[in-house]
């Protein structure tokens, strides 16, 4: 059995995910850690009253940082954090990369620049029942300060109901030609238009859809083989592949709330 190193919520929308965790001590006071691993997001991590430490192998940070897309780091945590990952490839994720990222993979988030957001989202996790669409709304409005652009405006009507479509539908088969009949579009404006509002390829989107349901179901007590089904991975071994390459943990590791 996989001994649990985190509890909290996940939260996902279109190019982004917020994750409220507590990371739990492995003995004593001592943080459990991740192995070395890479993923393909900015990776923006916040103490809400834990402490927390993000290593590349040149450098440490120790208070609020982002890390680089596809930088091999390691992460270690005691207390509650949030960590904001952000699609590289989207509007946003460009505009906080260049805000942030000079020659280092690691860098600091000024305080004063989220403040004020990192007290609300203090707050939230006291609040057992919020309710996801308030979490997501911090987050949209964490990205857009990080990113210097108003990301709390929501998308394009299609882009959302695409959104919607594609979530209820993750345990089977899903194409952008289908998801685009859904709301009345041609495959090639789809993918524009998706590309357009979010930045992100569509296979992108779906793959971090997959992997946040799957963790979900699995954290929450689904066999492993079931979340990974419902989810629309092949078998649990290729969920428990791609969780452990993008994040450095097993899946098993993580209880949600």
């Amino acid at each position: 059995m996989v001994t649990a190193v985190g509890r909290g919520r996940i939260v996902m929308w279109e190019g982004a995910s917020l994750w409220l965790m507590e990371g739990l001590p492995a003995s004593g006071d001592i943080p459990n850690s991740t192995d070395f691993h890479a993923h393909h997001a900015v990776q923006i991590t916040l103490s809400l009253g834990g402490r927390f430490q993000l290593r590349t192998r040149e450098h440490n940070l120790c208070a609020n940082a982002a890390v680089a897309p596809d930088a091999s780091h390691i992460f270690q945590a005691v207390g509650w954090i949030a960590i904001l990952f952000v699609e590289p490839e989207s509007r946003a994720g460009r505009a906080i990369a260049r805000s942030l990222f000079g020659e280092s993979s690691l860098a600091s988030v000024p305080a004063d620049l989220v403040d004020d957001l990192v007290a609300q989202l203090k707050r939230t996790v006291s609040e057992t029942k919020k309710d996801d669409a308030s979490i997501i709304a911090l987050g949209r409005s964490l990205v857009g300060r990080l990113a210097g652009l108003n990301e709390a405006e929501l998308p394009d009507a299609r882009i959302q109901k695409i959104a919607a479509y594609v979530a209820s539908r993750l345990d089977g088969p899903i194409t952008l030609a289908a998801a685009a009949r859904s709301v009345g579009l041609s495959p090639g404006r789809a993918r524009h238009l998706f590309v357009e509002q979010t930045g992100l390829p569509f296979r992108t989107y779906l793959l971090w859809l997959r992997i946040t349901k799957a963790v979900g179901m699995f954290a929450g007590g689904a066999p492993l083989t079931e979340a990974a089904h419902e989810a629309g991975f092949a078998d649990s071994a290729h969920f428990s592949r791609t969780f452990r390459r993008m994040f450095g943990l097993p899946a098993a590791a993580l209880r949600i709330l």
